[in-house]
């Protein structure tokens, strides 16, 4: 238990929250990736604990991932969808029960939603 894909075009932002679980969660392991068809493969080919996809991408974007992620057999539960948008638009188009969480990437407040997710991933990887 501990694995982590974060999809996400904004490489700033990547790195970012890449760092802050590597530093504040070390048993979690994350991987990153900005090209939403490539990130496709890293699905199939791994087992992910939690899948974190942008809405917002060039050439693929997250409700389609969501939608091949969900066929693949990644658990509905153990994706979260980041977005720019308000939350009203984002609980429109992902109600309640979709997924894990909808969450607007740049508000403060909604980090305290991924810090608790990460913290019950860190007691589970601690065993």
């Amino acid at each position: 238990m501990g694995k982590i894909l974060i999809i996400d075009d904004d490489a700033a932002f990547l790195n970012f929250l890449s760092s802050y679980i590597r530093e504040f969660y070390p048993l979690l392991d994350v991987e990153t990736c900005t090209n939403p068809l490539k990130a496709l493969r890293a699905m199939k080919k791994k087992k992910i604990d939690l899948l974190l996809v942008d809405l917002e991408m060039p050439m693929l974007d997250g409700t389609k991932i969501f939608k091949y992620a969900t066929e693949a057999g990644i658990d509905k539960n153990r994706i979260v969808i980041l977005s720019g948008r308000d939350a009203d638009y984002l609980h429109e188009h992902f109600p309640m029960g979709t997924c894990l969480a909808v969450l607007n990437k740049y508000e403060a407040k909604q980090k305290a939603v991924l810090d608790m997710i990460f913290s019950s991933m860190q007691r589970k990887a601690a065993g």
